[in-house]
């Protein structure tokens, strides 16, 4: 039995910690942190909890909950884990952070893409970026672990196989991303009130969403030196999901124009044809959102435009599970010596 605490339990990624790991039998949620809510019954705040989560919800002190826990999700705003983490706490639990405050290696990229000043950088060498289909085999021993981010890690998945097999131009990779409300998180805020979100869809963060910095770490990671993406988040009038179409010229080691669509199928087989959570659709079928809702499965396809010599690399994900939760859970299982899809592996809810 594995006790968890959370901190950050009532928003979105938080909740959806709760529902992930409340039904099973090898995990026990010991911690309910809600700064906002203190005192208050967890079930109050989401009733879909009634009957099934008891408890109430608590302060965020990570000294305390370090000492009832053994593994603890910080589903919290940017800053916060950077400002608190000391070894005493890790010395005691192992830690899931799923803000960014521990993804970027380097400290000056960080403050200034987040405009914050990083108090711990002492454990920016620890913390293991935890994408199981690239990082795998560094979770099991870490005591840190830096979830990755909802679009980095759509845009990653679905990019990475033809960028670390030479097939595309690392200088050509344009990303035009979509993401649901839910990804801008829980707080009140009018750019997210239902007025203003439904029947429309805008770019936001244009040449400057935080983001960017970790897809380019992780693209440049794999293609061996500096990658450089143009990179345009939207958002678009629904709960959850993230759809991502990236595109880059065909070209690397065979020049441009000289893969096919049957090449690039091979290379996505050959890198996903194992990996349980990410789909590689058949034939040239697109990604759809809808068939990813509520699970932690990735979807992903690519198609080789033969008249303009680059290929359409896509992806779709539910932010809140793959890109949040689901992923955490998936670190935790890694770490806790537990199958890696334990809890994981329920069916999407679109139809």
């Amino acid at each position: 039995m594995v006790r968890v605490g959370i901190i950050g339990a009532t928003g979105y990624a938080g909740a959806e910690l709760v529902r992930l790991l409340a039904p099973r039998d090898d995990v026990k949620l010991v911690w309910f942190g809600s700064r906002s809510y203190i005192g208050q019954p967890y079930a109050s705040i989401y009733k879909g909890f009634f009957g099934r989560v008891l408890e109430n919800c608590r302060d965020d002190s990570l000294e305390e909950l370090a000492g009832e826990a053994d593994v603890i999700f910080t589903a919290t705003p940017q800053g916060f884990l950077s400002g608190a983490l000391t070894e005493g706490i890790l010395s005691k639990a192992k830690v899931i952070d799923l803000s960014a405050d521990f993804r970027i290696k380097d400290v000056a990229t960080y403050e200034k893409w987040y405009q914050l000043e990083h108090k711990t950088p002492q454990f920016l060498g620890e913390a293991v970026y935890g994408l199981p289909e690239l990082t795998r085999p560094d979770i099991p021993g870490a005591r840190l672990v830096a979830n990755p981010g909802c679009y980095p890690t759509c845009t990653f998945l679905a990019i990475y196989p033809l960028l670390k097999e030479g097939l595309i131009d690392p200088d050509s990779i344009i990303v035009d991303a979509k993401s649901g409300v839910t990804g801008a998180g829980r707080g009140a805020k009018v750019a997210n009130l239902f007025c203003e979100v439904n029947e429309n869809v805008k770019a936001y963060g244009v040449a400057t969403h935080r983001h960017t910095p970790e897809i380019e770490q992780q693209l440049s990671l794999v293609a061996g030196r500096p990658v450089t993406v143009n990179f345009t988040p939207h958002l678009i009038p629904m709960e959850r999901g993230i759809l991502v179409t990236a595109y880059a010229t065909l070209g690397g080691r065979a020049g441009v124009g000289k893969y096919t669509q049957e090449d690039v199928k091979a290379v996505y087989e050959k890198y996903y044809g194992k990996e349980y959570f990410v789909r590689v659709l058949p034939g040239t079928d697109p990604p759809e959102t809808r068939w990813v809702q509520g699970s932690n499965f990735v979807d992903v396809n690519a198609v080789v435009d033969a008249r303009t010599g680059r290929v359409i690399m896509m992806g779709a994900m539910d932010n809140l599970v793959k890109g949040a939760a689901g992923q955490a859970i998936q670190n935790m299982n890694l770490m806790c010596g537990f199958e890696e899809s334990k809890g994981l592996d329920g069916i999407p809810m679109g139809f």
